[in-house]
């Protein structure tokens, strides 16, 4: 019997990874098996994510976005990378940059944000980590979740 193929995942991630963590143990069960993540990238060398995906064998690639002209040249090299490495699908777990158009375009419905609040209202620049916490909270809000949205153009946006 021929295996079934696995769905080739990269991660976004800026910081700790935690989300990171979340997503390589749910492959590792039966609801996600036929998911592999194949990168972990990151636009901070710092990131504790890439040693997360380190740990775990996985490939790690940091790019500095401001050894780049444009945020766009930024993202022609990202997407270079991850169509090198045959990615079909795209997962921002705690990445911070608002992607660019380009990639965007290119990976149209095959990006998905995990955003730590109820969107829209409380999404945007600056939403993230503990900040976002401090205004749901500040906004008197009885209820919070987090949001997964297919992305789009718009930061914080999709469906």
């Amino acid at each position: 019997m021929t295996p079934t193929p696995k769905i080739c995942l990269a991660v976004l991630a800026s910081g700790a990874g935690s989300n990171l963590q979340a997503i390589l143990d749910a492959c590792r069960t039966p609801l996600l098996e036929r998911a592999q993540v194949e990168l972990v990238f990151s636009n901070k060398e710092d990131a504790y994510a890439l040693g997360r995906a380190a740990k775990a064998g996985i490939e790690t690639l940091f790019l500095d976005p401001k050894k780049f002209d444009s945020r766009t040249e930024f993202y022609e090299e990202v997407t270079a990378e991850l169509e090198k490495r045959r990615i079909e699908l795209i997962l921002l777990a705690g990445y911070l940059l608002k992607l660019e158009p380009n990639i965007v375009q290119r990976f149209r419905g095959r990006i998905l944000n995990i955003h730590p609040a109820l969107l829209p209202k409380f999404g945007g620049a600056g939403m993230y980590g503990p900040n976002v916490h401090q205004a749901v909270i500040k906004a008197g809000e009885k209820e919070s979740g987090a949001s997964v949205h297919v992305v789009d153009e718009e930061f914080d946006h999709g469906t």
